[in-house]
Protein backbone atom coordinates (compact mmCIF):
# COMPACT_ATOMS: atom_id res chain seq x y z
CA UNK A 1 0.00 0.00 0.00
CA UNK A 2 1.31 3.42 -0.92
CA UNK A 3 1.48 6.33 1.49
CA UNK A 4 0.12 9.53 0.00
CA UNK A 5 2.54 11.80 1.88
CA UNK A 6 5.27 11.06 4.43
CA UNK A 7 7.62 13.65 5.93
CA UNK A 8 10.64 13.92 8.21
CA UNK A 9 12.13 17.06 9.75
CA UNK A 10 15.65 17.78 10.95
CA UNK A 11 16.86 20.77 12.96
CA UNK A 12 20.18 22.28 11.87
CA UNK A 13 22.52 23.71 14.58
CA UNK A 14 23.37 27.40 14.47
CA UNK A 15 27.10 26.95 13.75
CA UNK A 16 26.37 24.88 10.61
CA UNK A 17 25.53 26.20 7.15
CA UNK A 18 23.59 23.87 4.89
CA UNK A 19 22.64 24.33 1.26
CA UNK A 20 20.54 22.05 -0.93
CA UNK A 21 20.32 22.39 -4.70
CA UNK A 22 18.76 19.68 -6.88
CA UNK A 23 19.31 17.00 -4.19
CA UNK A 24 23.01 17.80 -3.73
CA UNK A 25 23.55 18.58 -0.05
CA UNK A 26 26.44 20.80 1.10
CA UNK A 27 27.13 21.09 4.83
CA UNK A 28 29.71 23.59 6.10
CA UNK A 29 30.83 23.74 9.73
CA UNK A 30 33.80 24.55 11.93
CA UNK A 31 35.76 21.41 10.88
CA UNK A 32 35.21 21.73 7.13
CA UNK A 33 32.76 21.04 4.32
CA UNK A 34 31.01 17.83 3.22
CA UNK A 35 29.01 17.22 0.05
CA UNK A 36 26.65 14.34 -0.75
CA UNK A 37 24.74 13.64 -3.93
CA UNK A 38 21.35 11.99 -3.25
CA UNK A 39 19.84 12.40 -6.69
CA UNK A 40 19.24 8.65 -6.88
CA UNK A 41 16.45 8.97 -4.24
CA UNK A 42 13.21 10.47 -5.49
CA UNK A 43 12.08 12.84 -2.71
CA UNK A 44 11.54 16.50 -1.90
CA UNK A 45 14.37 17.99 0.17
CA UNK A 46 13.77 21.58 1.27
CA UNK A 47 15.59 24.00 3.49
CA UNK A 48 13.26 26.13 5.61
CA UNK A 49 14.78 29.12 7.39
CA UNK A 50 12.65 30.64 10.16
CA UNK A 51 13.94 31.30 13.68
CA UNK A 52 15.92 28.07 13.33
CA UNK A 53 16.93 26.32 10.14
CA UNK A 54 15.20 23.04 9.33
CA UNK A 55 15.51 20.45 6.59
CA UNK A 56 12.17 19.02 5.40
CA UNK A 57 12.18 15.67 3.62
CA UNK A 58 9.01 14.48 1.88
CA UNK A 59 7.98 11.45 -0.17
CA UNK A 60 4.79 11.44 -2.24
CA UNK A 61 3.01 8.22 -3.26
CA UNK A 62 5.80 6.06 -1.83
CA UNK A 63 5.88 2.35 -1.17
CA UNK A 64 7.37 0.81 1.96
CA UNK A 65 10.99 0.88 0.75
CA UNK A 66 10.65 4.35 -0.75
CA UNK A 67 9.33 5.72 2.56
CA UNK A 68 12.22 3.99 4.37
CA UNK A 69 14.60 6.22 2.38
CA UNK A 70 13.33 9.20 4.42
CA UNK A 71 15.06 8.04 7.61
CA UNK A 72 18.14 7.00 5.64
CA UNK A 73 18.64 10.46 4.12
CA UNK A 74 17.83 12.09 7.48
CA UNK A 75 20.53 9.96 9.15
CA UNK A 76 22.96 10.79 6.35
CA UNK A 77 22.44 14.54 6.88
CA UNK A 78 22.73 14.08 10.67
CA UNK A 79 26.07 12.27 10.17
CA UNK A 80 27.28 15.09 7.91
CA UNK A 81 26.35 17.67 10.57
CA UNK A 82 28.14 15.63 13.26
CA UNK A 83 31.17 15.30 10.97
CA UNK A 84 31.60 19.04 10.36
CA UNK A 85 31.02 19.95 14.02
CA UNK A 86 32.72 17.13 16.00
CA UNK A 87 34.30 14.68 13.54
CA UNK A 88 34.44 10.89 13.71
CA UNK A 89 37.00 8.69 15.46
CA UNK A 90 37.56 4.94 15.06
CA UNK A 91 39.93 3.09 17.38
CA UNK A 92 41.49 -0.16 16.16
CA UNK A 93 43.55 -2.71 18.09
CA UNK A 94 46.20 -5.03 16.70
CA UNK A 95 45.54 -8.50 18.14
CA UNK A 96 48.17 -11.22 17.96
CA UNK A 97 49.06 -14.43 19.80
CA UNK A 98 52.73 -14.88 18.90
CA UNK A 99 54.11 -12.67 16.12
CA UNK A 100 53.74 -8.99 17.03
CA UNK A 101 52.10 -6.98 14.24
CA UNK A 102 54.07 -3.86 13.31
CA UNK A 103 52.03 -0.91 12.02
CA UNK A 104 54.16 1.79 10.40
CA UNK A 105 52.36 5.04 9.63
CA UNK A 106 53.76 7.10 6.76
CA UNK A 107 52.90 10.10 4.59
CA UNK A 108 51.65 12.16 7.59
CA UNK A 109 48.95 9.63 8.47
CA UNK A 110 47.67 9.19 4.92
CA UNK A 111 48.92 5.60 4.55
CA UNK A 112 50.26 2.75 6.64
CA UNK A 113 52.18 -0.49 6.33
CA UNK A 114 51.39 -3.70 8.19
CA UNK A 115 54.43 -5.92 8.76
CA UNK A 116 55.09 -9.29 10.44
CA UNK A 117 51.42 -10.39 10.35
CA UNK A 118 51.50 -14.09 11.41
CA UNK A 119 55.27 -13.96 10.81
CA UNK A 120 54.78 -13.43 7.06
CA UNK A 121 57.38 -11.45 5.13
CA UNK A 122 54.85 -9.65 2.91
CA UNK A 123 54.29 -5.96 3.59
CA UNK A 124 50.69 -4.82 3.37
CA UNK A 125 50.06 -1.21 2.28
CA UNK A 126 46.78 0.53 3.15
CA UNK A 127 45.99 4.04 1.90
CA UNK A 128 43.50 6.16 3.81
CA UNK A 129 40.60 7.76 1.93
CA UNK A 130 40.20 11.54 1.52
CA UNK A 131 40.18 13.46 4.79
CA UNK A 132 41.12 10.48 7.00
CA UNK A 133 44.26 10.55 9.18
CA UNK A 134 45.61 7.51 11.03
CA UNK A 135 47.80 7.82 14.12
CA UNK A 136 49.17 5.57 16.83
CA UNK A 137 47.59 5.90 20.26
CA UNK A 138 49.80 7.33 22.96
CA UNK A 139 47.68 5.86 25.79
CA UNK A 140 47.32 2.26 24.57
CA UNK A 141 49.84 -0.16 23.07
CA UNK A 142 49.01 -1.59 19.60
CA UNK A 143 46.14 0.85 19.06
CA UNK A 144 45.45 2.91 15.93
CA UNK A 145 43.19 5.97 15.83
CA UNK A 146 41.46 7.01 12.60
CA UNK A 147 40.04 10.55 12.53
CA UNK A 148 38.04 12.32 9.84
CA UNK A 149 34.91 14.30 9.05
CA UNK A 150 33.16 11.91 6.64
CA UNK A 151 31.89 8.79 8.42
CA UNK A 152 31.84 6.84 5.14
CA UNK A 153 35.54 7.47 4.50
CA UNK A 154 36.61 6.82 8.10
CA UNK A 155 34.68 3.54 8.34
CA UNK A 156 35.85 2.38 4.88
CA UNK A 157 39.47 3.11 5.81
CA UNK A 158 39.02 1.04 8.99
CA UNK A 159 37.50 -1.77 6.91
CA UNK A 160 40.44 -1.60 4.48
CA UNK A 161 42.90 -2.01 7.38
CA UNK A 162 40.94 -4.96 8.77
CA UNK A 163 40.62 -6.55 5.33
CA UNK A 164 44.33 -6.16 4.58
CA UNK A 165 45.26 -8.87 7.06
CA UNK A 166 43.04 -11.94 6.63
CA UNK A 167 44.10 -15.33 7.99
CA UNK A 168 44.45 -17.73 5.07
CA UNK A 169 44.82 -21.54 5.03
CA UNK A 170 44.41 -21.78 8.81
CA UNK A 171 41.54 -22.35 11.22
CA UNK A 172 40.12 -18.85 11.85
CA UNK A 173 38.62 -20.00 15.16
CA UNK A 174 42.13 -20.59 16.48
CA UNK A 175 44.08 -17.89 14.62
CA UNK A 176 42.33 -14.71 15.73
CA UNK A 177 45.20 -12.42 14.74
CA UNK A 178 44.31 -9.20 12.96
CA UNK A 179 43.49 -5.52 13.40
CA UNK A 180 39.95 -4.95 14.64
CA UNK A 181 37.76 -1.93 15.43
CA UNK A 182 37.45 -1.56 19.21
CA UNK A 183 35.61 1.79 19.51
CA UNK A 184 33.85 4.12 17.15
CA UNK A 185 31.84 7.31 17.35
CA UNK A 186 32.03 11.09 17.34
CA UNK A 187 35.16 12.71 18.76
CA UNK A 188 34.58 13.41 22.43
CA UNK A 189 35.33 16.99 23.44
CA UNK A 190 37.03 17.19 26.83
Amino acid sequence: MKDVHQTEELDVPENVEISIKSRIINVKGPRGTLTKNVRHVNMDIRLIKTKKTQVHLAVWQGGRKHVACLRTIKSLITNMITGVTQGFEYKMRAVYAHFPINCIISDDGKSMEIRNFLGEKTVRHVNMLDGVVVAESKAQKDELILIGNDIDNVSQSAASIKGACPVRNKDIRKFLDGIYVSEKGAIKSD
